[in-house]
């Protein structure tokens, strides 16, 4: 039987408001959701912010500049370039200077790099399954829209 967040950091008082509770709620959930997340990257050798990284290199189909990957990061990162260091030193990326113009730098996904996200393609969707799939898909569509409601207001 899920519990409230009240009941949950047994709290002797209510919240001050919904929006405290929501805010509050938001938080844990996501904190509870990165544990495994984070536990399963590790099994690969890999931070959620490298996997991202690599996600995104892989979606795009083609190098890109380090900018434009940290501009597409789910969450954001200080040190991009400390990350893609990591990620170079893992031989999972590498970088490239386009002759037409040596002051960009390219990230570019290497073979190995691949072959992690492949080996991880299959765990990372069960364990969304693991952790969500508990909702109904309308569930899911009526969270999804709450929570891009929530950050539309964030966007000024």
């Amino acid at each position: 039987m899920p519990t409230s967040l009240q009941q949950e950091l047994k709290m002797r008082r209510p919240f001050e408001s919904r929006e405290q509770e929501a805010a509050l709620n938001l938080a844990r959930t996501n904190d509870r959701l990165q544990i495994e997340f984070t536990r399963l990257f590790r099994q690969h050798g890999i931070t959620p912010a490298q996997f991202n990284i690599l996600r995104i290199l892989r979606g795009a189909g083609e190098p890109l500049p380090s900018l434009e990957v940290a501009e597409r990061l789910v969450t954001v990162v200080p040190g991009i370039t400390g990350l893609i260091d990591r990620l170079e030193r893992l031989e999972l990326v590498c970088r490239k200077r386009p002759e037409a113009d040596r002051r960009v730098v390219l990230v570019e996904l290497t073979r190995q790099g691949r072959a992690v996200l492949a080996a991880l393609d299959t765990p990372v969707l069960e364990l969304h399954r693991t952790l969500l799939g508990h909702l109904s898909q309308r569930e899911l569509r009526q969270l999804n829209s709450l929570l891009d409601k929530a950050r539309a207001g964030l966007e000024t």
